[in-house]
């Protein structure tokens, strides 16, 4: 992973609101989640959430897909991984 995308997701992760929405995306599995429960579950309102969930779709944290009217959040734990293993890379190695 390269600097400027962990940088970009970790800026996303650094938000208390879209902490939250992610934690709860990531609660809810591969399967993930319909739009609607996030917002009930943690009382955004509708184009706040929205906002939110385009900075973290951005990031590659997330994508989105209909099912008929409803909206699904899925978390891309991958790209989880890859920002977690960024972070680790390195660790230790100038005490080698």
């Amino acid at each position: 992973m390269e600097l400027e995308m962990a940088a970009k997701a970790l800026k996303e992760l650094g938000h208390p609101t879209r902490l939250a929405v992610y934690k709860r995306l990531v609660r809810a599995g591969a399967e993930g989640v319909a739009v609607g429960i996030v917002q009930e579950e943690l009382g955004i309102p509708g184009s706040t959430l929205s906002h939110h969930l385009t900075g973290l779709a951005s990031a590659g944290l997330i994508v989105q897909r209909r099912e008929g009217r409803t909206l699904f959040c899925v978390p891309q734990y991958e790209q989880l991984d890859a920002v977690i293993g960024f972070l680790q890379a390195e660790c230790c190695a100038d005490g080698e």
